[in-house]
């Protein structure tokens, strides 16, 4: 499914991270370091069509920069995306270092707004209260896998036991 979702084999495919309430996988886990050797700073990847298209929807009404400019101004806002960026550091520590990474997390975290379809990812794979953007953006996005899952949506099969 995650193939299909993608439109194309998944790499540094380590575990599903979180299934939408359809049944279908929405995010990824992803290994540190590609099979080819690249470093991959992304350890939570969103493969949901959908959600990754309600999300882009997001990022092109300028959803980050508000979100960035309240990280200057908001000290709690702050710390709490810091304490996201070491809990994604930690986690993706579980599944090896590269040397290429260390300290990086992805998204922009800790002090940047860069990318939502990361926060969002590590929201939905860690649940809420870890990350707050992600959390935030999770909030607008409704629900995105109504009327139907991606799956029929995508010509395949649906989840073993829907």
């Amino acid at each position: 499914m995650v193939a299909a979702q993608l439109g194309r084999p998944p790499r540094g495919l380590h575990a599903v991270a979180h299934r939408c309430p359809c049944g279908e996988p929405d995010v990824v886990q992803t290994t540190p370091q590609l099979p080819d050797g690249t470093p991959f700073p992304t350890t939570f990847y969103a493969t949901c069509p959908r959600l990754t298209a309600a999300i882009s929807t997001l990022e092109s009404e300028g959803v980050m920069r508000g979100m960035e400019e309240r990280l200057g101004h908001d000290p709690a806002l702050a710390t709490a995306y810091t304490a996201a960026h070491e809990d994604f550091l930690a986690r993706r520590a579980t599944l090896g270092e590269v040397e290429q990474l260390a300290g990086i997390s992805a998204g922009g975290m800790p002090t940047r707004v860069k990318c939502l379809h990361v926060l969002v990812a590590h929201s939905l794979a860690t649940g809420p209260g870890i990350n707050p953007l992600g959390d935030e953006a999770l909030a607008m996005l409704g629900p995105w896998w109504v009327p139907r899952s991606c799956a029929t949506a995508l010509g395949a099969p649906p989840p073993e036991g829907a």
